[in-house]
């Protein structure tokens, strides 16, 4: 069974400053295990389906090859790692953008959700958004898992 966990937030806590528009803006640490067989790449994503318009995509990651079990923290907009490819979040920028709910809102719950993929996405053009990379992804999940985390500005 795919499991998702972070060493710097547990479900349902709220995700340390750090990792939001407050802080460094900076993604949280992550890892995984029990990647199903077959599994021929894994797709990272974060989204706050609580956002006032809608929900509002943070990163997508994909790519990732399915015998790795972490991401390290520190990714922020643009970041560029080996080995993998990052979509264009809705703050319009590659890469991750971290939690920045609308002042004054009650804290927002971020999903951070872990696929596994039957298949790899070699489609998306360089500048693919999360939202067009989850719907190439799409056709491929075997799996996908969830940790949760919240996070609110007063």
């Amino acid at each position: 069974m795919l499991m998702l966990t972070s060493p710097d937030f547990n479900p349902g806590e709220t995700i340390p400053t750090r990792f939001t528009c407050d802080g460094q803006n900076v993604s949280p640490a992550l890892r995984w295990t029990g990647v199903p067989e077959g599994t021929k790449e894994l797709l990272l994503v974060c989204d706050d389906p609580d956002a006032p318009d809608g929900t509002f995509h943070h990163w997508a990651a994909y790519n990732i090859a399915p015998d790795r079990d972490f991401l390290h923290a520190g990714f922020g907009p643009e970041s560029v790692e080996p080995g993998f490819r990052q979509a264009v979040n809705d703050f319009g920028k590659p890469g991750y953008g971290g939690p920045c709910p609308p002042e004054g809102d009650k804290p927002h719950a971020y999903h951070f959700r872990l696929s596994a993929l039957s298949d790899r996405i070699v489609s998306a053009a360089p500048d693919a958004t999360c939202v067009e990379v989850m719907r190439l992804a799409a056709p491929y999940i075997i799996e996908f898992t969830e940790l949760v985390g919240v996070y609110g500005r007063p």
